[in-house]
């Protein structure tokens, strides 16, 4: 069973309400980093139950994504509480993706500048 949800049940997902830190890839079928980092991903979801992860298909997904820009693959947007903490590309390199959520996560993060329509998304899931 996969440790990742498909972005289109985020929306009303119960989990949300616990505000947990929730992480996004967006990603492209036709992506072969993309297919990389899945398995990746699912193993790094899999040691955080704590967290809520998702997997966004840029074109599959369109309805829900919308006009996020993402200028390349894959990227991970991490949203607590609606706010944006992180939004950027990150390969498939599991030591780096972990410390990177391990350090958002203890630090409480601070909302950083991103494009709007990523700050739009994270406010519509969070409700």
């Amino acid at each position: 069973m996969s440790t990742l949800l498909p972005v289109a049940a985020l929306p009303g997902h119960p989990r949300l309400t616990d505000d947990p830190l929730l992480v996004i890839a967006f990603c492209a079928d036709w992506c072969g980093t993309c297919r990389e980092f899945r398995p990746m991903l699912e193993r790094i979801a899999a040691a955080h139950p704590d967290m809520l992860f998702a997997w966004a298909d840029i074109e599959d997904d369109a309805d829900i994504v919308g006009d996020i820009d993402v200028d390349n693959f894959p990227t991970l947007a991490i949203f607590k509480d609606g706010r944006t903490l992180h939004f950027g590309v990150s390969l498939p390199l599991e030591a780096v993706v972990s410390r990177l959520l391990e350090s958002i996560a203890l630090g409480g993060g601070k909302q950083r500048q991103v494009p709007g329509e990523v700050i739009e998304l994270g406010s519509r899931l969070a409700g």
